[in-house]
């Protein structure tokens, strides 16, 4: 049974995605604090993250960019404000979801279901794969770089897996996003370049005069892996 955890400090609120989320079988648990949910998660494992922007400790923003620093479990953020940059923010820093208040409460529970599936583990996946300079592991989610371990974000797991899938071609930003699973809403593509420009910093740690990731104005963003 996939556990819950919402953050949220208005209690009707929470109650009712407690009420909707148990009645399609999820375990939940309720906290009021983004400082307390951290320290939380930090020992006890969850399957995601459901969390408020407007907590009364630290901002669900905040909160997001301490998580990602020790946890990559899913986030769904719920906010009052649907302001664009707002919601290219929240991608930004490792959200996978955005959803405004007043919501459905059956909408946030599909939300709910629909990233919980797109992150499932695969039992049967290939076995590692060489892609020139790179060695791609499904089954660990992990990518080797002219033989480092790169450290990567779930979303840069998957923007780089994509690109290496089919070298030289060019993949527009909205069909990056489509591989990431997030809603290609108006103003996310521009997430996309924040979690490219990310991937290609941790590409030059390891080789700083090769460049494997190539941008293409107006277009997107290509990989030839033996660049």
């Amino acid at each position: 049974m996939p556990h819950i955890l919402i953050v949220e400090d208005e209690a009707a609120i929470a109650d009712t995605l407690v009420y909707a989320l148990q009645a399609e079988g999820f375990a939940t648990t309720w906290l009021s604090l983004a400082g307390e949910a951290l320290e939380r998660l930090a020992r006890e494992p969850f399957d995601l993250l459901i969390l408020d922007v407007g907590l009364p400790d630290i901002s669900g923003f905040e909160a997001c960019r301490r998580l990602r620093r020790f946890s990559e479990v899913p986030v769904i953020f719920l906010t009052a404000r649907d302001g664009e940059i707002d919601r290219v923010v929240g991608l930004e820093i490792g959200a996978d979801d955005y959803v405004v208040k007043p919501f459905s409460p059956r909408e946030v529970a599909a939300r709910v279901r629909a990233i919980l599936k797109r992150v499932a583990p695969r039992p049967a996946e290939a076995a590692p794969v060489a892609h020139g300079s790179f060695r791609v592991d499904t089954r660990r989610y992990q990518i080797h770089y002219l033989g480092h371990l790169l450290a990567l974000t779930r979303h840069e797991f998957r923007l780089l897996q994509t690109l290496l899938g089919q070298p030289e071609r060019v993949f527009s930003r909205e069909q990056l996003l489509e591989a990431l699973g997030v809603a290609r809403d108006v103003g996310y593509e521009r997430t996309i370049d924040s979690h490219i420009k990310s991937l290609r910093a941790k590409l030059r740690q390891v080789a700083a005069a090769r460049e494997p990731i190539q941008p293409h104005r107006g277009l997107g963003y290509s990989c030839s892996p033996e660049r």
